[in-house]
Protein backbone atom coordinates (compact mmCIF):
# COMPACT_ATOMS: atom_id res chain seq x y z
CA UNK A 1 0.00 0.00 0.00
CA UNK A 2 1.44 3.32 -1.09
CA UNK A 3 1.18 6.07 1.84
CA UNK A 4 3.15 8.80 0.28
CA UNK A 5 0.99 11.67 -0.14
CA UNK A 6 -0.02 13.14 -3.56
CA UNK A 7 2.58 15.92 -5.22
CA UNK A 8 1.77 19.40 -4.52
CA UNK A 9 1.64 22.00 -7.36
CA UNK A 10 3.12 25.18 -6.16
CA UNK A 11 1.89 28.32 -7.88
CA UNK A 12 4.21 28.25 -10.42
CA UNK A 13 3.22 24.78 -11.73
CA UNK A 14 6.21 22.76 -10.78
CA UNK A 15 5.69 19.84 -9.26
CA UNK A 16 7.18 18.83 -5.80
CA UNK A 17 8.27 14.75 -6.03
CA UNK A 18 7.09 13.50 -2.49
CA UNK A 19 8.39 9.89 -2.06
CA UNK A 20 8.09 7.59 1.53
CA UNK A 21 7.32 11.16 2.89
CA UNK A 22 11.02 12.68 2.08
CA UNK A 23 11.00 15.84 0.10
CA UNK A 24 14.63 16.33 -1.16
CA UNK A 25 15.66 20.08 0.38
CA UNK A 26 16.98 21.21 -2.84
CA UNK A 27 13.38 20.75 -4.82
CA UNK A 28 11.94 22.79 -1.73
CA UNK A 29 15.03 25.51 -1.68
CA UNK A 30 15.11 25.51 -5.30
CA UNK A 31 18.56 28.10 -5.77
CA UNK A 32 16.67 30.47 -3.22
CA UNK A 33 18.40 28.99 -0.17
CA UNK A 34 15.41 30.48 2.05
CA UNK A 35 11.31 29.36 1.96
CA UNK A 36 8.47 30.95 3.66
CA UNK A 37 6.21 28.20 5.77
CA UNK A 38 2.97 28.70 6.67
CA UNK A 39 1.63 26.68 9.59
CA UNK A 40 -1.48 27.53 11.74
CA UNK A 41 -1.51 30.80 10.92
CA UNK A 42 2.38 31.53 11.64
CA UNK A 43 4.99 32.16 8.85
CA UNK A 44 8.38 30.58 9.55
CA UNK A 45 11.30 30.87 7.28
CA UNK A 46 13.11 27.23 6.28
CA UNK A 47 16.85 28.75 5.12
CA UNK A 48 20.18 27.18 4.56
CA UNK A 49 23.10 27.98 5.89
CA UNK A 50 26.45 28.54 4.97
CA UNK A 51 27.81 25.37 6.51
CA UNK A 52 24.66 23.20 4.45
CA UNK A 53 22.76 23.08 7.90
CA UNK A 54 18.80 23.75 7.74
CA UNK A 55 17.52 26.40 10.48
CA UNK A 56 13.45 26.70 11.01
CA UNK A 57 13.06 29.95 12.51
CA UNK A 58 9.39 32.07 13.54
Amino acid sequence: MDRSSPPATPHDARTLVIRDNRVPSRQLLDGRGQLEIEHQGRRYQLRETRNGKLILTC
